[in-house]
């Protein structure tokens, strides 16, 4: 018996203890070419978050895929996304496949944070596909996005709250989005286990996806203003500071939450 529990012990005190989780940072830079087009002297990534040049429909814009190397974010994980746009610069980063929140070996949350930021006369499309809150995931996501005065944007940020048939993991996001140095917009959404309220009348109402997107850019100022409206039945435009317009949607999947979203982006022609 003696024998048999030191070996029982020694097992258990060899065994790996669980991973921290994986870091890993990509970094996009946009500058204009000199020739009307836009250049990328830097595009860095590695581990779970590969990055492509791809074909862009604007041949002033440069075209960044983000695509997924490998299952990510798992709990612990350590993920970040740096993307600037210089002065004159136009950059348009997208996603090849949707991002799932999976649990991981750790009980620590998984982190995943963005960083924009576009200089005077740049332009930024940052139109990742949606995040999936897997259950048993714990995810805090934070976007920040530095606009100088003369800077466009457009920022979509779509989040599905379980795959078919499940319930959501935790998901906390954050979007800031400051402007000439001001703050512009600045909102925290918690959804799932352990988050208040976030499936009732008042916030979800028993939708399952739900989206925005921040349209930035000089010339709203130029033009008729744009009232505060009902878009759909489950989406609302609401006009900025900044000038900025905000939409925002919930809907039954990830599906029809994009035809709502992108519906709206006949609000800007750039």
């Amino acid at each position: 018996m003696t024998v048999t529990a030191g070996a029982t012990t020694t097992a258990a005190a060899t065994e790996p203890p669980a991973t921290a989780g994986v870091s890993a940072r990509a970094r996009i830079t946009a500058v204009p070419d000199g020739r009307g087009g836009t250049a990328l002297p830097l595009l860095s990534g590695g581990g779970p978050m590969a990055l492509r040049r791809t074909r862009s429909a604007d041949p002033t814009a440069a075209r960044v895929t983000l695509v997924g190397a490998m299952s990510a974010p798992l709990g612990g994980d350590r993920l970040a996304v740096e993307a600037r746009a210089e002065p004159g610069a136009a950059l348009r980063v997208d996603g090849s496949a949707a991002t799932l929140a999976l649990p991981g070996r750790t009980a620590e949350p998984a982190r995943y944070d963005v960083r924009l930021e576009v200089g005077e006369g740049g332009q930024l499309h940052w139109l990742p596909e949606p995040l999936i809150s897997v259950r048993g995931s714990d995810l805090r996501q934070r976007l920040c996005a530095e606009l100088a005065p003369g800077a466009r944007l457009v920022l979509r940020d779509e989040q599905v709250l379980g795959r078919t048939g499940e319930g959501p993991g935790r998901l906390s996001s954050r979007l800031t989005v400051r402007r000439d140095g001001r703050p512009l917009f600045d909102q925290q959404l918690d959804f799932g286990p352990g988050a208040p309220g976030w499936d009732g009348g008042a916030a979800l109402g028993g939708y399952r996806a739900v989206g925005q997107l921040l349209l930035v850019d000089p010339q709203l100022a130029e033009e008729k203003p744009v009232a505060a409206r009902v878009l759909r039945e489950t989406a609302v435009v609401t006009p900025l500071v900044g000038p900025a317009l905000l939409v925002t949607a919930v809907a039954p999947d990830a599906l029809q939450l994009r035809r709502i979203l992108d519906s709206a982006l006949t609000f800007t022609s750039w």
